[in-house]
C-alpha cells in the first residue's frame, strides 16, 4: 500500500480569516501552520485533526487554480491530500494505473513537503495531491 494516511482535506475559501474563525468557533480548532505558497498562488492555514489536517486555501492571485475553482464551482471541497513515503514512486504507480498527472515530477510543497497533483479526469472526479513529508515529519 503506497498510501500511508490522509494528509489533508483541502477546502477552498474566499476569506481565509473568516474560515479560520468559523473553524475555531465551531470545533475549537487552532491553526498549526499558515503559509503563502507563491508558486501555487494560495495562502493556506492547516488545522490539525489527529495526524491529519483540514487545509483552508484562499487564492492570492486571480490566475491561481484555487481562484479559478472558486469562480467556477464556488467555495468548498477542493482536493484530498494522501500521505506517501515516496512521492515519485506513488506518482509513477498512479500514472501506470491510468492517472492523468498535473505534475509530471514531484515538486516542493508547503511545510517542507514534496508533492505532486493528479488531475480529477483520471481519478473518478477527485483532484489528488500526493504528499511526502520531510525526514523530520510534520
Amino acid at each position: 500500500m503506497l498510501l500511508t494516511e490522509i494528509d489533508h482535506v483541502a477546502i477552498a475559501v474566499r476569506d481565509l480569516d473568516a474560515a479560520i474563525d468559523y473553524y475555531e468557533r465551531a470545533f475549537g480548532a487552532t491553526v498549526e501552520h499558515r503559509e503563502i505558497i507563491e508558486t501555487d498562488g494560495v495562502e493556506e492555514a492547516l488545522l490539525n485533526v489527529a495526524e491529519s489536517y483540514i487545509q483552508l486555501l484562499t487564492p492570492t492571485r486571480e490566475t491561481s487554480p484555487v481562484a479559478k475553482a472558486i469562480a467556477k464551482r464556488g467555495e468548498g471541497l477542493h482536493h484530498i491530500g494522501y500521505r506517501v513515503d515516496d512521492c515519485a514512486e506513488a506518482l509513477a504507480a498512479m500514472i501506470a494505473a491510468g492517472a492523468t498527472p498535473i505534475d509530471t515530477v514531484p515538486r516542493p510543497g508547503s511545510r517542507n513537503t514534496t508533492v505532486a497533483f493528479i488531475h480529477p479526469k483520471g481519478s473518478f472526479g477527485t483532484l489528488i495531491e500526493l504528499v511526502q513529508e520531510s525526514a523530520k515529519g510534520h
